[in-house]
């Protein structure tokens, strides 16, 4: 997901942000293997009541759970909204899916079918809407979720991840890219419109048939995508403002308030039952989330007991700061090790300026050689946090990744392919980055210094941190207008284990992952990408498809429609009156519903 998941996927790139792979911390400290002194004791001690104080300096892409796919939207999601499984806030567990809104985990024999293309979940009872009375969580609502995926006005961002996975959604979502973009034709469609693949059984079982066996289906239903709808929203078109000010909750925090880009709070849910959720202990009584504030002020604030700070929202210990935090061993810093390329510098294939340049895939290749992997490594903390990758799978992601690298830094050569390639006096790019994020400020610096030494001139493009994916990246007419050529993006894994397809059908297969249905930010397509990836994607072993996708790394690396960096680790900082701080990848943070305050800072 965009690191942003969540989209993934996603998903921002602040300080050194990624989604990790395995668990990293228990409560307080460090994971084992990195610093921190570690330890702030067991949920057995958990104090109950208080504010939790969240600060940070941008916003979630939409208060709406079945479009949202970005790590902070997926922050922002898990007080109020639940999924069928989802990843625990449990030492060891945190990449382990669980059971959330579904009774239990579907086994052979038990829920998933001798073929493995059919998954019958049952949801619990006693999850319920705040509604007036409170109401059931139904396995209709279930199917509506699913369906407003992929609406027409602003599907969710990882769709390719199961759109020919699922049966019948492809042929659903093709009907629904028909429909009027109004609240009551889309509600028509959703509702009249029957999904093969999706189908309530009864009240509270719902039936899920793929294409074709998918060992990792569990494991991606734990994206937000896949979490139930309630009617009432019918009322408002998908990941509209409008929504965001008429939300419904099933989780244990309901939202009092939000106003975007300045703050969001949230309050008990009186219609949650804690019988019922087996994931969230709710012990905090109330969630404020501060969106004004910079990376250096929250971390100041952190550091310095502020009693108005307590956690991170986005942002993370500044880079430059890290080796201070790591030297004195500080036991509110969390380092965990990562699967994720966070950042990367994707290349707008389709940008019109310098007559097309970016379209040939030489000059992309002579961007390769020209770019300092090294030094921009070195301005984001250092290689001991930030591990080199230099192709599209991370370590850790299950099935495929093989090291290599097709372009060495080398400016001479990056000289002698553009003036091949009939730009002898070089280029002028736009380059996209948040100019709130020290990482992703510097990471643009650095690279307009290297770009420099090709006769390449770079012309910066700031983005505040609300605005990068909805109002740029996620808009392909922005692309192809160029009004950016390069982009300081990030990804990490939309679920974990046997993840390699989630970074290659929403980032590099062609015209189904462009923007707004998909993350291929640069819009590249490659036929033979998209064969191989499909291979991949559909081999009935596990073997087979790590060949396949090995094969599909190294060609989207021949075709260099993006710059890889850094596999970094993680880095998250909190408060010292906050305990129960256990890492979860999926969020880019600690979980906000499993923390406690000590009892005598009760939150300001």
């Amino acid at each position: 997901m965009p690191l942003r998941k969540w989209p993934v996927t996603a998903l921002a790139v602040v300080a050194t942000s990624c989604l990790t792979v395995t668990a990293c911390n228990s409560g307080g400290g460090t994971t084992s293997g990195s610093t921190g002194a570690g330890g702030t004791g067991a949920s057995a001690n958990a104090v109950r009541g208080g504010t939790l104080n969240m600060l940070g300096s941008g916003d979630v892409d939409y208060m709406d759970p079945n479009i949202s796919y970005y790590s902070i939207g997926y922050l922002g999601l898990r007080p109020w909204s639940r999924q069928l499984f989802t990843y625990p806030a449990v030492e060891g567990q945190t990449t382990k899916a669980v059971p959330d809104l579904a009774q239990s985990l579907p086994t052979q024999g038990d829920g998933l079918s001798a073929d493995g293309k059919t998954y019958t979940i049952k949801i619990r009872s006693g999850a319920k809407w705040n509604t007036n009375p409170a109401r059931q969580v139904t396995a209709a609502d279930m199917v509506r979720g699913v369906k407003r995926s992929c609406n027409p006005v602003q599907p969710f961002g990882g769709l390719p991840d199961y759109l020919d996975l699922v049966t019948g959604l492809q042929t659903f979502c093709s009907g629904f890219a028909k429909v009027g973009h109004t609240p009551a034709a889309i509600a028509s469609y959703i509702e009249q419109t029957p999904l093969p693949g999706v189908v309530a059984k009864d009240d509270l079982t719902v039936v899920f048939t793929l294409n074709h066996p998918a060992s990792f289906f569990t494991d991606m239903l734990t994206l937000p995508a896949f979490s139930p709808a309630p009617k009432e929203w019918d009322a408002y078109l998908p990941a509209s403002p409008e929504l965001a000010q008429h939300t419904l909750s099933d989780g244990p925090y309901q939202i009092e308030s939000y106003t975007p880009t300045k703050n969001i709070t949230f309050t008990r849910n009186p219609a949650w039952d804690a019988a019922s959720d087996p994931v969230r202990k709710a012990y905090v009584d109330k969630i404020v989330i501060n969106e004004t504030v910079t990376q250096d002020s929250t971390q100041q604030q952190l550091q310095t007991g502020t009693p108005s700070a307590d956690m991170e929202w986005d942002n993370f210990p500044p880079p430059s700061q890290l080796p201070a935090l790591i030297a004195k061993n500080d036991p509110n810093l969390t380092i965990g090790p990562s699967a994720s390329s966070n950042p990367y510098i994707v290349f707008n294939t389709a940008s019109p300026n310098n007559n097309k340049a970016l379209g040939n895939v030489k000059v992309r290749q002579a961007l390769g050689y020209a770019l300092n992997r090294t030094n921009i490594i070195q301005v984001l903390g250092g290689p001991k946090l930030n591990e080199p990758l230099s192709h599209v799978l991370p370590s850790d992601i299950v099935g495929g990744e093989q090291n290599f690298d097709l372009y060495p830094y080398d400016p001479n050569k990056a000289t002698q392919m553009l003036a091949a390639a009939g730009f002898p006096n070089g280029l002028t790019l736009k380059m996209l980055y948040r100019n709130s994020s020290e990482g992703s400020s510097k990471t643009f610096q650095t690279a307009q210094q290297d770009l420099s030494k090709a006769g390449i001139t770079v012309q910066g493009v700031p983005s505040p941190n609300a605005d990068f994916y909805t109002k740029y990246l996620q808009e392909p007419s922005v692309a192809r207008r160029g009004v950016w050529d390069l982009a300081v993006a990030g990804w990490g894994a939309d679920w974990y284990g046997n993840a390699a397809v989630s970074f290659f059908n929403p980032l590099f297969s062609g015209a189904p992952s462009f923007p707004p249905s998909g993350s291929n930010f640069g819009l590249y397509e490659s036929s033979s990408a998209n064969t191989l990836i499909h291979q991949a994607s559909t081999s009935p072993t596990q073997q087979e498809a790590a060949n396949l996708w090995a094969q599909a790394d190294r060609k989207v690396m021949e075709d260099a429609p993006f710059f890889p960096i850094t596999n970094p680790k993680q880095a998250n900082y909190h408060g010292s009156q906050v305990q129960g701080t256990v890492y979860v990848p999926a969020m880019q943070n600690y979980d906000p519903t499993n923390v406690w305050l000590t009892a005598d800072k009760q939150g300001g």
